[in-house]
């Protein structure tokens, strides 16, 4: 971090399957926090039930200056930041909104694990996720988005109409 006032997004880990105790506790020490959520459904023996879970496993972002950065650390249910040679990796602000304007618009998003090459450029120009920067890419054999988080291993695919895409874009 350069400025100790600016704030910027980190990626941290939690503990398994702690993400909402984590932003509880964030939530308490008075730390911006983003947790993605997603409604599925969960089959027990004697019912259905609707429930929110987390769009990443074991990851919460946190909006820290220098002045928290250690303080986040210092809670139970977080494990360290998410880093790249040694150094906790800033998330740009606008990733975290493709995330948000995503899961808010409710589009069918699948998160993968595995390591996808890079796609041609794309930003959407019209509709529910007009704004949406992202890559496009082939992915079993169908036209995807590629919404990609910092360096987290994990990216959200969507499938978007080719139509609202302007291709190979390039930010000013």
């Amino acid at each position: 971090m350069v400025d100790s006032s600016q704030s910027f997004w980190y990626a941290c880990y939690t503990k398994s399957r702690a993400e909402k105790v984590a932003a509880k506790e964030l939530e308490s020490m008075g730390i911006e926090h983003y947790l993605p959520l997603i409604k599925t459904s969960r089959r027990w023996s004697d019912r259905i039930k609707w429930v929110e879970v987390p769009l990443l496993k074991s990851y919460v972002f946190v909006k820290v200056s220098r002045e928290n950065y250690l303080k986040v650390l210092s809670m139970n249910s977080l494990v360290r930041y998410v880093t790249f040679e040694g150094k906790a990796v800033p998330i740009p602000e606008n990733q975290i909104a493709s995330v948000r304007l995503l899961l808010n618009e409710g589009a069918e998003l699948e998160v993968v694990s595995e390591k996808l090459e890079p796609g041609e450029s794309i930003m959407v120009q019209a509709g529910l996720f007009m704004g949406l920067l992202g890559e496009l890419i082939e992915y079993r054999g169908r036209k995807k988005v590629l919404v990609r988080i910092g360096k987290l291993s994990e990216s959200i695919l969507v499938t978007i109409p080719l139509e609202l895409l302007i291709r190979n874009y390039k930010a000013i």
